[in-house]
């Protein structure tokens, strides 16, 4: 999404975290005077503020507690229903529609967080055939020992014929809440962590069918980044350019516009798709017959629509394009967080490309001719001199996606948590956030670079 500074859920997270900007904006501010994402000295990197947990073994998902539910082994184990432990109602919010569900559940064991955490973001990989769907939830336990309620963190059917994929709004125990795809501590300035979490599947199909949902992947992404409106900066590593589909969102504007307005605001789909693409993700002629046919790149308006969250009534819901992804044969994806534009380039070293998430002004990224509150581009090189080769999908052709953007610049706009708006007021960054698509069977090469970066 690229209109300029609208409200997102990445703001409202900012309001949640007021208070601690309350006795840090004096110090904040000087330190962004004194470098608005300039030169800086190259700094060791800090510990990794972030933890990532999968289950994607048979022994992980054997190892959780299953009500209805049975792991299954294979070149690619997962969970699916065995005997169903129950039949539940749902009414959709999005169409009024009640129907019942056979169901079964799983529950992960606690999972310790190695960083206690202010945010947690769950994504999962899910085949669900006609008739199927899927509810993921997260309990957590505070650091002072008291536990969360069971949130929702998503509600997600590959297709849009049975329900409507769903974030769930209104979610909170006075002390943390969840903004659509993220968990988040209300206060983090008090001290308040989450230490550990569990997740817990339900798998929906329709009563009497042999159908079942299979989940190969299921985890979550915890992080405690500091507050900070600029970051060393990283020294350059090896260049080197992936050869990544273009596709612009903006030659779609107007089109499907009851997915979030049409493609001015489907950065987070175009990105998917020119990244599956690039894995060898293909949609049939079949899969894309109800695209209008006279319009380009059809691939884009699919990936729109089977990302859109009807919640949250847009494509960038980042669980959902993550499993979007994984519907793809042989592809996973996780979102994570990333320290340093060193770690994109292992990944790119690796053959790894990243959709990375970022907001800033006009002036603050040359070359790229606007000002964003969120937007989603892939990451796909680096040149000689280490600046950023992207894949910008707000571009006015697919011709002109291909960009460079100065190192320092992106490396500051991508990894902040904190900057200043049009109108000055102190707002929320991503904290490197990005989404990583790669092969369900890694190469070597591959899983030592994902394993450089904290995903298993």
């Amino acid at each position: 999404m690229i209109r300029p500074e609208q409200p997102s859920r990445r703001a409202v997270l900012s309001a949640a975290v007021a208070a601690a900007l309350a006795g840090s904006a004096g110090p904040a501010a000087a330190e962004s005077a004194a470098d608005p994402a300039g030169p800086a000295a190259p700094a060791q990197a800090p510990a990794r503020p972030v933890d990532n947990r999968a289950w994607i073994t048979y022994a992980d998902w054997h190892g959780g507690t299953a009500h209805g539910t049975r792991a299954v082994a294979g070149a690619r184990p997962g969970l699916v229903v065995a005997a169903p432990a129950g039949t539940a109602d749902y009414t959709d919010p999005h169409t009024g529609t009640t129907a019942a569900w056979e169901y079964g559940t799983w529950t992960s064991s606690v999972h310790a967080l190695a960083v206690p955490a202010t945010e947690v973001v769950a994504s999962w990989n899910a085949h669900t055939p006609a008739g199927t769907w899927l509810q993921v939830e997260l309990k957590g336990t505070y650091s002072d020992g008291t536990d969360t309620p069971w949130y929702v963190m998503g509600r997600w059917a590959a297709g849009d014929q049975d329900i409507k994929r769903t974030s769930v709004d209104g979610q909170s125990d006075g002390r943390s809440s969840v903004w659509t795809d993220t968990f988040a501590i209300d206060a983090p300035a008090g001290g308040l962590r989450l230490s550990s979490y569990r997740l817990r599947l339900t798998l929906y199909r329709k009563p009497g069918t042999k159908a079942t949902p299979t989940v190969w992947r299921l985890g979550a992404m915890g992080s405690d980044v500091p507050d900070r409106f600029t970051v060393p900066a990283s020294t350059p590593g090896a260049a080197g350019e992936l050869i990544v589909p273009r596709y612009s969102q903006e030659i779609h504007k107007g089109q499907y516009p009851e997915y979030d307005n049409g493609g001015e605001a489907w950065c987070s789909p175009t990105s998917s798709q020119m990244i599956i693409e690039y894995w060898g993700g293909r949609l049939t002629a079949g899969q894309l017959a109800w695209v209008d046919p006279s319009y380009a790149d059809p691939q884009v308006c699919h990936a729109a629509r089977f990302t859109y969250d009807h919640q949250y009534a847009g494509c960038g819901n980042w669980p959902f394009n993550v499993a979007y992804a994984a519907t793809f044969k042989d592809l996973q994806g996780v979102v994570t967080r990333l320290g340093s534009l060193t770690d994109l380039e292992t990944l790119i070293a690796a053959g790894i490309p990243a959709i990375t998430s970022q907001s800033f002004l006009k002036e603050e990224l040359t070359g790229a001719g606007y000002g964003t509150a969120g937007h989603l581009m892939t990451v796909i090189g680096f040149t000689g001199d280490g600046d950023v080769i992207a894949n910008d999908p707000a571009s006015p052709a697919d011709e002109a996606v291909r960009r460079v953007y100065q190192r320092r610049e992106w490396e500051n706009i991508w990894l902040r948590t904190k900057r200043y708006n049009a109108s000055g007021k102190v707002v929320s960054g991503t904290g490197g956030v990005c989404y990583l698509y790669f092969p369900s069977r890694p190469t070597a090469r591959q899983r030592a670079a994902l394993a450089a970066v904290g995903v298993r």
